[in-house]
């Protein structure tokens, strides 16, 4: 047993700052020489990309629809031992979640994990019916530790009092913060909320800005004894996964601007699996390295779309190394690089053509939520009859599906490519728009190295 001191940030619903002030929070206690453990709830990757920066090491994601309750506990337990403090931060609204009775939502994670909540609450253009939200979100379901109240877009002077007042002498629950209607602008938004911290012009400043917020208007003695009154955390044993150092095959990570959305769990799942990680830059390297399999995750290629598409050695080393039957899997921003092109607004940028795909960016999203899976059709990485679970954002869309042949995921909830499937297979590549969790889906993990293993001894001569 080990007691975490921890915080789960959360709010009465999305767009009241949680990401900005857990940020803030994170930023702060780390000023005051304190580790901080970062997590986000839910599969963001971007809010988590942030949240790692602040903290200085990896944010991890728990989620209780992607993953069973044993490995977030793990997890949890694995990521926050040693460190000072934990911080998560919710997504959504507090009781928020897939159906009427809030399943999955950040409440049931704070229950879980034995963590008091701090609740960002709206003020604008109201007082006491401030105080009768935070009563109800008590009342609501008495046995999440609801523990400090948040004031947002709030007038300081009588306005901040009778606020204070009503929801102290209503609920009893303290005011830890009260925070001014501030100007946006440090953190520029994009397709799914804040712009990547890979792509933002001064990392630093922003998360300093987000640390100033925080000292100014928080009262972070009391949220730190908030976190302190978390009871101990159990510890759940990590599986042994070791690998003879012999057989430990090369997987190469695009990880650059135009691919960052990697859950770190998945990175570590294949490392467990024996698999040693290369980092490869599509946008600079000018070929692929000698490796014995490759992960192309999500990200923004729309942005970088110019110099993906000029970048034509290494697109042309990536499709000589598939046609040799390198394994490749890829998610989301990756499946759109192997497309043949990608068009954004009157322009249209040439991929790498290791699948006969064209995309389109349009203005809307085209699928957002949750997905299940079903694997019907043979792939380099899983059986067929597995069940998968993940999640989907995306703007582009494929507009020759009649082109496509021998998708292998059918959808039993999500879009995917065209609304019944997804998974394009050619050669030892598997390319999806699910996003996958490696502790959700152990089995991507084994089968991703696996296939490796092979590779390296059967396949890989000639490869550089």
């Amino acid at each position: 047993m080990q007691n975490v001191p921890r915080l789960v940030i959360s709010a009465v619903r999305g767009g009241l700052g949680k990401t900005t002030l857990s940020l803030g929070i994170t930023a702060a206690w780390r000023n005051q020489g304190k580790q901080i453990a970062s997590f986000k709830k839910g599969p963001d990757f971007i809010d988590a990309g942030w949240l790692g920066a602040a903290a200085g090491r990896p944010c991890y994601n728990l989620d209780l629809f992607l993953m069973d309750e044993e490995n977030i506990l793990r997890s949890f337990a694995l990521h926050a031992a040693g460190m000072d403090a934990a911080v998560i931060e919710g997504n959504r609204g507090l009781y928020d979640g897939m159906d009427d009775s809030g399943t999955y939502s950040t409440a049931r994670l704070a229950k879980l994990i034995g963590s008091p909540v701090v609740l960002i609450v709206d003020c604008t253009k109201s007082s006491a019916t401030v105080a009768a939200v935070v009563l109800g979100s008590k009342l609501y379901d008495p046995s999440v530790a609801l523990r400090g109240i948040i004031l947002n877009n709030v007038s300081p002077g009588r306005h901040e009092s009778v606020i204070r007042k009503a929801i102290e002498q209503s609920s009893g629950i303290p005011v830890v913060g009260a925070v001014p209607r501030l100007m946006h602008g440090e953190f520029p938004e994009r397709h799914m909320g804040l712009t990547p911290f890979h792509e933002h012009p001064d990392v630093e400043k922003a998360i300093a800005v987000s640390a100033t917020v925080a000292e100014k208007y928080l009262d972070l003695a009391a949220l730190w004894r908030i976190a302190g009154d978390a009871g101990p955390v159990q510890a759940v044993q990590e599986p042994d996964v070791s690998t003879a150092e012999a057989d430990r095959p090369t997987v190469g990570v695009i990880r650059d601007k135009a691919f960052q959305f990697y859950y770190p769990d998945n990175l570590e799942a294949l490392e467990q699996q024996g698999a040693i990680l290369r980092e490869i830059n599509a946008l600079q390297d000018r070929e692929l390295p000698s490796i014995d399999a490759l992960y192309i995750g999500g990200g923004f290629p729309e942005t970088q779309a110019a110099k993906l598409a000029g970048n034509v050695s290494f697109a042309a080393s990536l499709r000589a190394a598939v046609e040799k039957g390198l394994p490749v899997y890829a998610e989301c921003g990756g499946l759109i690089y192997l497309g043949r092109s990608l068009r954004v607004g009157d322009a249209i940028y040439p991929m790498t053509s290791v699948l006969p795909a064209d995309f389109i960016l349009e203005k809307k999203p085209q699928a957002h939520g949750y997905t299940q899976l079903d694997v019907h059709g043979p792939n380099p990485f899983f059986e067929i009859s597995v069940a998968l679970r993940g999640h989907e954002f995306h703007y582009s869309r494929i507009v020759n599906l009649e082109e496509l042949h021998g998708m292998v995921f059918s959808m039993r909830r999500g879009h995917g490519i065209d609304g019944l499937h997804d998974g394009i297979v050619y050669k030892n590549v598997l390319a999806t728009y699910t996003h996958i969790h490696a502790l959700g889906s152990p089995l991507w993990a084994q089968g991703m190295v696996k296939k490796a293993r092979e590779y390296r001894m059967t396949g890989k001569q000639g490869v550089r």
